[in-house]
């Protein structure tokens, strides 16, 4: 037991420098405590009745010890305080929304309070991002307390029929916040979607460290097969790194290897279609700096459109920005990836499968439209 307790206070110390590298000056203030407290012993053991030692109350560490530090001020997430380029006036405020949505529903998972009866005030088409931070929360939670996945398989059981692909997306914060692969010690729950996992690590490390991320392309921690889903989430950060501007998105992007840019560009076609935050004149301006990458963004933009159709919330800036890109009604083109899905849904649940997911939607979004395939 108190071997237990001295991981856990490990994991909580893992956790605690995250956030002070996110610039949490309190989790800092907490950090050298934590630290005091195991160099001191004070996970202190008794001999119960029957001559066994054990820890005294380890829980009570998650009860007062560690609440408070790990919320998350919806300052330290500000993409203007991150340094991001702001984007215009009409568009910033749904941007900024979307970082808020995602830090209240981290945190009320924190304080226990999962599902969408915390978020009584939350505009419906920002849930998802409210349950992707809860998936986060909710896996750090589970990692510390060593339950193999306790709260993450809650929050399935409560929203993952309408928010799975959000939920995968927000564990994948968690593992790359811990530098653990996914889905170390926590079982996941639906084969092909548990790869968005590395899609939410990828966005992670290019949220938290943009600069060796998009600028000195330095990211150590993928290996294999799975680089090109972390790309897929790194894309994704680009769109709000770049105040989903087109033109500084494609700068980017063309400063990456073009091996890399197909999946950047997924990820923004993910971001713009599941966002709605650009009208469609400068979404029409997307398609054209995507320099020959449309079916990749239209891709990504299928994956928004049936993430949205779980919901059941589809607006029209959604519904505008999903036809723009792919050519599509929100429906057709969420059922193109059920389509592709089915199509893989009896081979080995591997990276490979995945992109053979996304192989598939591409293929269905030429077809629709008599494009190409890159």
């Amino acid at each position: 037991m108190r071997l237990v307790a001295v991981l856990r206070l490990r994991i909580i110390q893992k956790i605690l420098i995250g956030f002070v590298h996110a610039g949490s000056g309190f989790a800092a203030e907490i950090l050298v405590d934590s630290r005091r407290r195991l160099l001191f012993g004070a996970f202190q053991t008794s001999l119960s009745g029957n001559g066994v030692r054990t820890v005294a109350n380890p829980n009570s560490l998650i009860r007062s010890f560690l609440r408070r530090p790990l919320m998350l001020d919806p300052g330290d997430l500000d993409l203007v305080r991150r340094g991001f380029s702001p984007a215009s006036p009409a568009v910033q405020p749904k941007l900024d929304a979307v970082v808020r949505s995602f830090a209240a529903g981290y945190n009320a998972m924190i304080t226990g309070r999962p599902g969408e009866q915390a978020f009584p005030d939350m505009s419906p088409e920002l849930r998802g991002f409210a349950f992707e931070g809860a998936a986060m929360s909710a896996v750090l939670l589970d990692l510390l307390t060593l339950t193999g996945g306790r709260r993450l398989a809650t929050l399935h059981r409560h929203a993952g029929r309408r928010y799975a692909h959000l939920i995968h997306v927000g564990a994948g914060w968690a593992f790359a916040r811990l530098h653990v692969s996914p889905w170390t010690a926590i079982r996941a729950h639906q084969p092909v979607l548990r790869w968005l996992a590395w899609d939410g690590w990828g966005f992670h490390q290019a949220f938290f460290r943009p600069e060796a991320v998009f600028d000195g392309q330095v990211e150590r921690s993928a290996r294999g097969a799975v680089l090109s889903i972390r790309d897929q989430g790194t894309g994704r950060a680009l769109w709000f790194y770049a105040g989903a501007d087109p033109a500084r998105i494609a700068d980017v992007i063309g400063g990456f290897p073009q091996g890399r840019r197909a999946d950047l560009w997924a990820g923004i076609g993910l971001a713009a279609g599941y966002t709605g935050a650009q009208p469609a004149d400068v979404l029409e301006r997307l398609l054209q700096v995507s320099d020959g990458y449309h079916d990749h963004l239209a891709q990504g933009a299928a994956f928004a459109a049936k993430a949205h159709c779980l919901s059941g919330v589809v607006t029209s800036e959604v519904a505008s920005a999903v036809k723009l890109l792919t050519g599509a009604e929100t429906d057709v083109a969420a059922a193109w990836t059920d389509t592709a899905l089915a199509a893989v849904k009896t081979a080995e649940d591997s990276p490979q499968t995945y992109e053979r997911w996304r192989a598939g939607t591409r293929h269905a979004w030429s077809l629709h439209s008599g494009g190409g395939e890159r």
